[in-house]
């Protein structure tokens, strides 16, 4: 620790991101990736994207991206904001809409990547309970506050909120922001973008890192009333104008444009998803109901770390989470179904091999 940081800097606990060891023939399942790669689709755009117009800047407002993004959607460019990774988004709007009076509301168990930003952004914040299944209860966020923050489908749980209880939370705060943060709505949650249309308040977030395969691109983006969008364009340029790449816009605009191939990858995980929360519980596992492309899950007879090491001493790499509530929990990405069954087989293995 240096001496010349600032004192806010020398007091933060960043975020810590899933392990990327390299191993040989390790099954990877604990940063939530994709486990099928992108459209060719987008592979070819960006083929023909990396030629000697990489010496110039892309434009600055990704104008290409947003356009295709309001046709996707149905709702105007104006009401569309992208940049580098949903987090960068997310960091963004915490600038823009949450430096408030009064404090952010967020759950106690959720991305904890927000309390970092608060932090960071000298944000004050109160974090809200969830209920005794692990969900959000809408009515535990009626009370003043400066903004709202929640995932949807919340993350680690996996848990969605229906649309009806997302809408009473926006509802009953006309005067502060409400982020919704969707980064696993397209695995089973119902996406709130509809009610952008009457709610001036309401910000969604997206991303393309997780059903669209593109974590490696980093590209994210927000969709909201045009004011919300403008005060997002207020923070990023004054901070990067140039967030994304020619070859990340590209890409991800080759995405939207291949629909078929989006929502048949998104078939085949669900479906992988849900054999594998099946044969956790025939193992004797608490397994959370997901809407995300991961589970949620704790063995009544095993800690959560030692289950952890005993996986990866068999080349199997899940996330055993740290934060408070999750301490007991496993969070495992679906993999492809051939890395699924290694994961099933391993456990069986060291179940077999536990003390009763």
């Amino acid at each position: 620790m240096s001496n010349l940081w600032s004192p806010r800097i020398r007091d933060l606990a960043p975020y810590v991101p899933g392990e990327q060891p390299r191993i040989a023939n390790l099954v990877k399942l604990n940063s939530n990736e994709n486990p099928y790669g992108p459209s060719p689709a987008v592979l070819a755009a960006i083929q023909r994207e990396a030629g000697d117009q990489l010496r110039l800047y892309p434009a600055p407002d990704a104008a290409q991206l947003r356009e295709a993004l309001a046709t996707y959607y149905k709702v105007a460019a104006s009401e569309v904001f992208v940049g580098n990774s949903s987090d960068e988004v997310l960091a963004h709007a915490f600038q823009a809409f949450f430096a408030q009076e009064r404090p952010l509301l967020m759950p106690d168990l959720t991305y904890s990547f927000y309390p970092v930003y608060c932090r960071l952004f000298g944000i004050e914040y109160e974090t809200v309970p969830l209920d005794h299944a692990k969900g959000i209860q809408a009515s535990d966020y009626d009370r003043p506050c400066g903004g709202v923050v929640f995932a949807n489908p919340n993350a680690p749980t996996g848990l969605p909120l229906a649309i009806a209880e997302v809408e009473r939370i926006v509802r009953a705060h006309p005067d502060c922001v409400v982020l919704v943060d969707e980064a696993y709505v397209d695995f089973g949650g119902e996406s709130a973008i509809p009610l952008v249309k009457k709610y001036p308040n309401l910000l969604v977030v997206h991303t393309f890192s997780k059903s669209r395969s593109l974590a490696g691109l980093r590209v994210g983006y927000a969709i909201g009333h045009p004011d919300l969008i403008s005060g997002l364009m207020r923070v990023k340029n004054s901070f990067n104008a140039f967030p994304l790449g020619q070859l990340a816009i590209a890409g991800a605009v080759a995405s939207l444009e291949d629909e078929a191939y989006f929502q048949e990858k998104r078939a085949l995980l669900i479906a992988s998803r849900e054999r594998l929360a099946a044969q956790l519980v025939e193992l004797g596992f608490d397994v959370t109901p997901s809407a995300t492309n991961f589970l949620f899950v704790q063995h009544p007879k095993i800690e959560a770390g030692a289950l952890a090491a005993a996986l990866l001493e068999r080349a199997v790499l899940v996330r055993h989470l740290k934060q408070p509530g999750a301490e007991r929990h496993l969070r495992i990405s679906i993999g492809l179904p051939e890395e699924c069954e290694a994961l099933h087989t391993a456990l069986r293995e060291i179940l077999g091999s536990a003390p009763d």
